[in-house]
């Protein structure tokens, strides 16, 4: 991969690698930190990775130090002193909203991080294993059971509008 190409990388993924970290993990800095060190990373191997694989690269590291980073935070636990504003949430208290977003947390990293890469960013099932290290009938499968979870969350009765 040549300078050139990098740069026409971080052009073309730079958001769309943000936005699917930012919404897993709710927080602007860690995202933006896990997305510097993906591309951080992507340079330092650029010999290596080929250029029609940038993208699968990317969302690759990206996605593991995002799973490095939440089973770090989990282990350790500091009170949370600072207020929701300082977090990605801009919502018109949208109960519609609220209830869709408190059903992909209930769901575990990897299958929120497959309804996200699906549904929210739009990537196939093939490029979903790619980045996940998934075979394209596992994702097929854990997806199927992410949506029926989501489903069933969301038609209980109190959560029905």
């Amino acid at each position: 991969m040549t300078e050139f190409e990098y740069n026409q990388c971080v052009n073309q993924y730079a958001d769309n690698v943000y936005r699917f970290i930012v919404k897993n993990l709710r927080h602007e800095e860690d995202a933006r930190d896990i997305v510097q060190s993906a591309f951080e990373k992507m340079w330092r191997n650029r010999e290596s990775v080929e250029t029609a694989k940038s993208k699968s690269f990317l969302f690759t590291v990206a996605y593991n130090q995002m799973i490095d980073h939440i089973r770090k935070s989990k282990r350790i636990s500091l009170k949370d002193t600072f207020h929701e504003d300082g977090r990605t949430q801009h919502q018109a208290n949208s109960n519609m909203k609220k209830t869709l977003m408190e059903a992909l947390n209930r769901l575990n990293e990897t299958q929120k991080s497959l309804v996200m890469l699906k549904d929210y960013e739009g990537y196939s099932y093939e490029e979903i294993g790619e980045i996940m290290d998934l075979t394209e009938s596992q994702v097929k499968v854990y997806l199927h059971r992410a949506r029926l979870s989501l489903r069933n969350y969301l038609v209980s009765p109190e959560n029905v509008l």
